[in-house]
């Protein structure tokens, strides 16, 4: 099994706390795949809604292929995720109950089919936001001075 990441987003991890992760494949037409291929891909705005009973990727930012003609796909368009019908239940339930969300966290191919990793998500409070920059800085910091005492 072959699995190349193509896009991450970066902008889930700031912006919430990420708990369970789900494979999903996504329904997609042929000059989708052949972008993604290329890495033409961002997902900073994506986010997954259930609607009529299915999960839909909204926001996906997939480039129009180059070579494509001018029929080729709307970037931005809502895109249908592959589940079983217990996963979607299950999904749908806890993000009405506990007031969770679906965000994409990353989308890769594995054995050349495009799958996206879908994780719940709570959102972070602006403090929870300001806590990690500030973890972050220091263990950058520690990591500088270490390295020039190490030369």
């Amino acid at each position: 099994m072959a699995i190349k990441t193509v896009a991450t987003n970066r902008k889930a991890y700031h912006n919430y706390h990420l708990g369970e992760s789900i494979e999903a494949g996504i329904a997609l037409t042929g000059t989708e795949i052949k972008s993604i291929r290329e890495g033409r891909v961002s997902l900073s705005d994506a986010y997954v809604r259930p609607e009529g009973g299915e999960l839909w990727l909204r926001n996906a930012h997939i480039g129009r292929y180059q070579a494509g003609s001018y029929l080729s796909h709307e970037p931005t368009r809502p895109r249908k995720l592959l589940l079983h019908r217990k996963q979607i239940d299950n999904l749908t339930s806890q993000v009405a109950e506990k007031g969770l969300t679906l965000v994409p966290v990353k989308l890769y191919l594995k054995d050349h089919l495009a799958k996206v990793a879908i994780a719940l998500a709570k959102g972070k409070k602006l403090y929870d936001k300001r806590e990690a920059i500030a973890r972050r800085e220091v263990e950058r910091e520690i990591g500088r001075v270490t390295k020039k005492h190490r030369l």
